[in-house]
């Protein structure tokens, strides 16, 4: 590996594991406790406490890592830069978003976006919106679509569209047919909520919050159509979007009266690293999407 490039320090670094990290970065034990040795000669500083081949980050080294992250990171973006410029005809966009818009939402911004570019590959990540956040923030992807807008300002923002938010009731539940509810009406009842790092969670608890009382949560889930299936068995309430799901037989889904009963849908990336080409082609291509399909909102 050049000199410079500190991938192999960070993967050790991560791991804490000579042989786990050799055997990741495809090369020899020996090599990799060599280029360490070398590496805190030139510093001057031990970086890892040691137990065996058992490492553990010490001050220095946990300084210098945050650090070789970010060089490494500028050092990857360069290379994408250069390639898009070389062979700008064959690129990938690393693409994630959370799973309730994997069935319609992502799928149409790609079906648009391939259309015009055909050769971009793109590789698909699905999690929470905080993981997704979490990897864009790395470097790991390049753009996400989450929601609702993140709160860091290392993330920049580009809204698609905004959705409403309901109640999903079980069959019979005391407020079936109510035309809207207020989440003050809800202080009471038993909730199936999305697991703490969704953006559903994180509307929940604010809705809440707003309304000043703490959901009491009898499930918790990694999914929305699990969610939707658990109040059917009329097992809790949940809060969920009003638009654009399909939910099972068993299960209504009523208004919420309150003024901040919606959920922001967008893309983010980093803001500190330059996008690809390919990647700002895709963030123009899906807002034109959106754009196009809200006109006369």
């Amino acid at each position: 590996m050049a000199d410079g490039d500190y991938e192999w320090f960070v993967t050790l670094a991560e791991l804490e594991h000579v042989t786990a990290a050799a055997e990741q970065l495809h090369i020899a034990q020996p090599t990799l406790t060599r280029m360490l040795a070398r590496l805190e000669r030139r510093l001057g500083a031990a970086l890892f406490d040691r137990r065996g081949r058992r490492l553990s980050l010490n001050t220095y080294g946990r300084i210098f890592y945050e650090h070789a992250r970010r060089a490494q990171s500028e050092l990857d973006a360069a290379r994408r830069a250069i390639d898009d410029l070389t062979n700008p005809a064959f690129s990938e966009i690393r693409l994630g978003f959370l799973g309730s818009f994997g069935s319609t939402v992502v799928p149409r911004l790609i079906a648009a976006f391939a259309e015009a570019s055909p050769r971009v590959t793109l590789t698909l990540e699905e999690g929470a919106a905080e993981s997704i956040g979490d990897l864009v923030q790395s470097g790991f992807i390049d753009v996400g679509v989450v929601s609702p807008r993140p709160k860091t300002p290392a993330l920049a923002w580009r809204s698609l569209f905004r959705q409403r938010l309901g109640v999903a009731v079980p069959r019979g539940h005391r407020l079936t047919g109510v035309a809207a509810v207020s989440m003050t009406d809800l202080a009471d009842e038993p909730f199936v909520a999305m697991h703490p790092g969704f953006g559903m969670r994180r509307l929940l608890d604010e809705l809440c919050a707003a309304a000043q009382f703490q959901p009491r949560i009898v499930l918790e889930t990694g999914n929305l159509t699990t969610t939707a299936g658990l109040v059917a068995a009329g097992l809790g309430i949940s809060l969920m979007p009003i638009d654009g799901s399909d939910y099972p037989l068993g299960v209504g889904v009523l208004r919420l009266a309150d003024a901040d009963a919606y959920r922001d849908v967008g893309m983010i990336w980093n803001s500190g690293r330059p996008l690809s080409r390919p990647a700002r082609d895709f963030i123009a291509s899906a807002a034109a999407v959106h754009a196009k399909a809200h006109q006369g909102d």
